[in-house]
């Protein structure tokens, strides 16, 4: 007779000794997954704690007094770790002939503010030379598609002394999928630095390693729109090692029922 779905399992014959030694494979590969899951959430524990410590920082440093941005003699012994996100204020020169774009989505969904700029555009990437000959690259701000030829928005194109403040920022690394730049139309994907000041011309000696987010202050004509730089960060990495944990208490559980009926002789 053809057994049924409703049939009962059928049962081992093997001894208890040759049952465990069935379970020594499956108990290898099951040990193995268990560990990548466990060290897979504890990684994203580790995570979470950094991203904590990252977001306490950048607005510790963000609310804090502008200090006055240190001289080139100064530079070498800042860093990303100790200086990105400070607030400093400088006072030069704006070369506006020497202006570079990087590109830059505006807009977040998790703060929507009809009054900021949104869509597709790029920062406005100028070198300010300071009296004493220092250079920085200020990021001035947001301009749509439409208006990044600078005849577009001559009213922004300040003369004279200015004095801008703004959030120091080091380079980011290039991501995986980041378009490449388009060093001859002055064109950016990535905040490279470096690269930039090698494009605009900029000597590198007098150039900071790192380049300035203007604030939100006014702009004749309006454009570009300072106080862009993106201070809310995705932090879900309680979420990630919770699902990594629950995998692993998943697998202990369903390695349990299945060594529970081997041993059973199921």
């Amino acid at each position: 007779m053809t057994p049924t779905s409703n049939s009962p399992a059928p049962v081992s014959t093997l001894p208890m000794t040759g049952r465990l030694k069935t379970l020594v494979v499956p108990g290898i590969a099951a040990l193995l997954a268990l560990a990548i899951l466990v060290v897979l959430g504890a990684w994203q524990m580790s995570r979470l704690a950094w991203k904590n410590g990252l977001v306490a920082q950048v607005e510790q440093r963000t609310r804090a007094p502008a200090i006055p941005l240190p001289g080139r003699d100064a530079w070498p012994r800042m860093s990303a770790a100790r200086d990105d996100y400070r607030r400093v204020t400088v006072t030069g020169r704006f070369r506006h002939d020497a202006e570079a774009y990087l590109y830059h989505v505006a807009g977040d969904s998790r703060q929507a503010d009809a009054t900021r700029p949104r869509g597709q555009g790029f920062f406005v990437l100028t070198p300010l030379v300071t009296a004493e000959g220092d250079t920085v690259i200020v990021n001035r701000g947001f301009v749509p598609t439409d208006r990044r030829d600078p005849a577009t928005r001559a009213a922004g194109l300040v003369e004279g002394s200015v004095s801008v403040t703004g959030l120091i920022r080091y380079p980011e690394e290039r991501g995986a999928l980041a378009a490449p730049d388009d060093p001859a139309r002055r064109t950016f994907y990535t905040r490279d630095t470096a690269g930039i000041g090698r494009t605009l011309g900029l000597d590198a000696a007098a150039t900071a390693p790192f380049s300035l987010d203007a604030d939100a202050a006014p702009v004749p004509g309006g454009l570009p729109v300072g106080g862009e730089t993106r201070l809310v960060f995705t932090n879900r990495h309680f979420e990630y090692a919770l699902t990594w944990f629950g995998l692993a208490l998943t697998l202990v559980g369903v390695f349990g029922a299945f060594a529970f009926q081997r041993l059973r002789g199921r």
